[in-house]
């Protein structure tokens, strides 16, 4: 019988933050994937566990893969881990996942600690709808294109980002999606120097380049409000004239008293100021 890959999610910070499951499964598997085996030997030794390992990561996923699934067709039981958090999110796990699907081996889960959702809660914005964009490309220009097609996400978005990174992303932040909106950004989570930061993506510039940065970031922004929806709104209707606002309702059918009373409502203003307009 083939045997189990078990994504097993480990601490992001706290080794304290280990499930009984995991540390279960890590005893009981005749090997253990993992993304860098040096940062996993530290857990391994910490909870005295004594399970071989094998490297699995971006750079050998290709050649590694394979080879993993053929172990777990011929019975052997493989736990899978990343650096931190759960195996699967912004890692190679994803795709380990999907050769054991084709090759019809059983995968399960054991859950535990993930930054992003740690990080969204921690931050004190809306949880009730989130978007995870994970870690956003190097690249300036493309980095600036997935941003745009955020530009009117309403849900609060999350994202990765290393050190060296942050005041470049947070200028982008800025530039894409306006200096009004409230963000944090989260670094060390669950360790020693956890620290959440609150404020515009301007205010943390601000902080960061004064305060070098240190440590993995989470970022979590703001969505889209109805609130900025409805000034962009009222905003582009100003570089229309009333006559022509007037015409692209009347045009439709619409009754000149009700055509007034919707462009009064696209402009934010009284029927009476734009009564006043068109027949003053």
């Amino acid at each position: 019988m083939a045997g189990t890959l078990y994504l097993c999610a480990t601490p992001i910070g706290n080794l304290q933050d280990m499930t009984l499951r995991v540390l279960h499964i890590l005893k009981q598997v005749d090997v253990i994937a993992a993304e860098d085996t040096r940062n996993t030997l530290k857990l391994l030794n910490h909870y005295e566990i004594k399970t071989p390992m094998t490297s699995y990561h971006e750079h050998n996923k290709a050649q590694k893969g394979p080879q993993l699934v053929q172990r777990l067709q011929n019975g052997e039981n493989i736990a899978l881990v990343t650096d931190a958090g759960m195996p699967g999110i912004s890692d190679p796990g994803a795709d380990l996942l999907r050769l054991c699907q084709e090759a019809g081996v059983h995968v399960t889960v054991a859950p535990g600690a993930s930054a992003g959702v740690t990080a969204l809660v921690l931050s004190g914005l809306d949880t009730r709808r989130f978007v995870f964009e994970g870690f956003l490309p190097a690249d300036k220009k493309e980095r600036r294109a997935v941003l745009q097609t955020l530009e009117k996400e309403h849900r609060t978005m999350i994202f990765y980002e290393a050190p060296h990174r942050l005041l470049d992303t947070l200028t982008e932040l800025e530039a894409v999606f306006g200096g009004e909106r409230q963000m944090a950004a989260i670094r060390e989570l669950t360790k020693k120097f956890e620290e959440v930061r609150r404020g515009t993506a301007s205010e943390l510039r601000e902080y960061f380049t004064a305060q070098q940065a240190k440590g993995e970031f989470v970022l979590v922004y703001a969505g889209y409000t109805l609130a900025e929806q409805k000034q962009a709104e009222q905003e582009s209707w100003e570089q229309v004239s009333i006559e022509a606002h007037m015409a692209q309702y009347t045009e439709k059918g619409m009754s000149e008293k009700d055509a007034m009373k919707q462009v009064a409502k696209d402009r934010g203003v009284s029927k009476r100021e734009i009564y006043a307009y068109l027949k003053g």
